[in-house]
């Protein structure tokens, strides 16, 4: 069962939604929605219905930031319980394309995150191995991953004093995919040293470490990998394999065959229309994956054969990772309003991109079948949703029959903020003046664009005219933009700059000024939805206020403000009925894993030759070099100082650039 530890207390307004959505989920309510304005402790009230469910729970997020957000959150709610954490593991993702109008193919770039792949895996560990298990994810949990079954049917576990021959264990983690190295363990890797075999698997934090004596297991020990000391010494531990897409030699053997079945059939299939150039380059490209599937098992975009890997049919669903979670469970999907049109969007865009790839020659058809869910799909695999929005949409009204439950109180007491309309010729240099105000206050400050390169040009002049400011856009890299964030929390930065990524979740309680340059421009960014979430970043600072600068009122405007106007009145109402006076909101300041990762160093603490970001990366780089061969060499006490050396600068990296 699910432990929820939180040093506040259910409110009544809480309780009361909490009863009233478990109630009507456990009477074949299938589809719900939470209203709650911004600081009336939504995730809180989720948390509840997690815990008074007892079931497992996916928690939808439509953006990076908010997702690595709730997670930190739900940890703390649920320490004693699994939470994972499963988004894109890509830093960078520049997807395979064919462009025929220039003849251009497109290859596929990546930059993959070897944190995030791991907690990509641990998360669908988690969830196999326990049914209270928590899962915070991006959209891509309706991307194609491989079959459960088959995940979890591969590992493997091993207790204390069973039999097992150092051989026999060595072949099992060859074939759960892991690779033999002499050298310092990484994840993915395996080591033997006589009778004593160390893996690193791909699902876990720290390595393994087995000592066998007489074909007798008579240690396992779960041990630091740069310093080899132990950790924990578990009485049994569970291996599982490298990947969701590794497979054993025969299943790998019979997808092989289909491989090359449907391999001809294309190849005459192209010939026959007199397309000879697509029908050489097909078998060119599938035939070195062939011989590499043939060899290791693997190749580079193995994903786009997982439909003879899984043993599915042409337009069967993919395998993702709500298959993962069975039939009961209880899917939230945190700021709807957004994420809902994102999972609807997927599918056609995906199948667009590799139609061009099949009908050029690039690709099998069995391409189009390693795509995400379509919508009817993902309906189709969903139990018991929770759509949770401060703006929901008409569709999710729709969806749960009107079944609308409203948390419109905030436990702090605090109100919407005050919002203020200019309408000024200069609107920067009228800003300014109100973020000196501010400044002078301590207070915090976002700014909302309408474009990435006027946030980083707005950047540019604020920090000339010496505000320590910095911008925030969706090419910043997931792990950097929550550092902004901690960043600004902290102090040392004042103003964030951004576009839509300020609006939805994100819980800055150090805000109390939000600013919307050219807030009448109708449109996606500055629709009634998209104004009344902005509005709400400021909600949860007792100064909270808002400056809109117009040059005209629109409909979507004048439909926010009255709103913002409904709700403010209505705490008002509450809390001179329950004589409460409005407090800010005080939130613990944590990293992403809520450790001591994070030191804070003066300009003057730098060494002189480190005052540029080339040598700081040159540095690491040597640095890390030699750890790993310290390691090697049984060296782990200069192994670890150089471990914290290169946290030190990497941390200094991260504050100055």
């Amino acid at each position: 069962m699910y432990e929820l530890k939180s040093q506040y207390k259910i409110t009544g307004p809480q309780k009361k939604v909490v009863d009233q959505v478990v109630s009507r989920f456990k009477n074949n309510s299938d589809r719900q929605v939470l209203l709650g304005v911004t600081g009336s402790g939504k995730t809180f009230t989720m948390a509840h219905v997690i815990k008074e469910l007892d079931c497992p729970a996916l928690i939808l997020s439509p953006n990076k930031t908010l997702a690595a957000q709730l997670y930190q959150e739900f940890k703390g709610f649920f320490p004693g319980n699994r939470v994972g954490y499963f988004v894109s593991y890509y830093d960078y993702y520049l997807p395979e394309a064919y462009v025929p109008q220039k003849n251009l193919y497109i290859a596929k770039e990546v930059s993959i995150n070897p944190e995030l792949e791991r907690l990509r895996i641990d998360a669908a560990r988690n969830i196999l191995e326990s049914r209270n298990t928590i899962i915070v994810a991006s959209v891509s949990a309706i991307y194609s991953i491989g079959s459960p079954d088959d995940f979890f049917s591969q590992k493997v576990s091993y207790s204390l004093r069973s039999r097992v021959e150092r051989e026999e264990l060595i072949r099992e983690f060859i074939n759960l995919g892991y690779l033999r190295t002499e050298g310092f363990i990484e994840s993915g890797h395996f080591r033997v040293r006589g009778d004593i075999i160390e893996i690193f698997p791909t699902s876990e934090e720290n390595p393994v470490r087995f000592v066998i004596e007489d074909a007798i297991l008579r240690n396992i020990e779960i041990f630091d990998a740069v310093t080899a000391s132990t950790l924990e010494i578990p009485g049994t531990t569970t291996i599982f394999p490298v990947s969701y897409f590794h497979y054993k030699k025969k299943r790998v053997d019979e997808a092989l065959d289909n491989i090359k079945r449907d391999l001809k059939e294309q190849i005459c299939f192209f010939k026959s229309r007199g397309k000879h150039e697509f029908a050489e380059r097909l078998n060119e490209r599938t035939l070195c994956d062939i011989e590499l599937l043939e060899q290791y098992g693997h190749c580079p975009g193995i994903e786009n054969y997982s439909l003879y890997l899984t043993g599915r049919k042409t337009g069967d669903p993919p395998y993702t990772l709500l298959d993962f979670f069975g039939d009961d469970y209880l899917l939230i999907i945190d700021e709807s309003h957004i994420a809902v049109p994102q999972l609807r969007g997927m599918y056609e865009g995906d199948q667009s991109r590799k139609k061009k790839l099949v009908g050029y020659g690039f690709r099998l058809p069995s391409a189009l079948d390693n795509r995400p869910l379509n919508f009817h799909e993902i309906n189709s695999k969903l139990r018991k949703v929770l759509y949770v929005s401060a703006t929901p949409s008409f569709y999710e009204i729709k969806d749960s029959n009107n079944q609308v439950n409203e948390l419109l109180v905030r436990p702090t007491g605090l109100l919407d903020p005050e919002i203020t309309i200019k309408k000024s010729d200069s609107p920067v240099d009228d800003m300014i003046n109100e973020l000196q105000k501010e400044m002078d206050k301590k207070g915090r400050v976002l700014i909302t664009t309408l474009t990435k390169k006027m946030s980083e040009k707005l950047t540019d002049y604020l920090a000339v005219k010496g505000f320590k400011c910095t911008y925030l856009h969706s090419e910043i890299k997931l792990l950097d933009r929550i550092k902004v964030i901690k960043k600004l929390r902290i102090g040392d930065v004042d103003i964030l700059v951004g576009i839509n990524l300020l609006r939805e979740g994100l819980d800055l309680p150090e805000v109390s000024l939000v600013v919307l340059l050219d807030a009448d421009r109708e449109g996606y960014l500055r629709s009634e939805t998209s104004l009344i979430q902005t509005f709400g970043r400021a909600a949860r600072n007792v100064n909270g206020r808002v400056i809109l600068y117009i040059k005209k009122m629109t409909g979507s405007l004048k439909k926010a403000i009255d709103e913002s106007k409904r709700r403010r009145q209505y705490q008002i109402n509450y809390n001179q009925k329950h004589q409460i006076t409005p407090r800010s909101i005080t939130k613990k300041i944590k990293d992403f894993y809520d450790d001591d990762y994070w030191i804070q160093k003066s300009q003057e603490d730098i060494d002189v030759d480190f005052k540029s970001k080339e040598n700081l990366i040159k540095e690491i780089e040597e640095l890390t070099k030699a750890m790993k061969k310290k390691a090697e060499n049984l060296d782990f006490k200069t192994a670890t100082k150089l471990r914290d050396r290169i946290k030190y600068l990497k941390n200094i990296m991260l504050e100055l650039y």
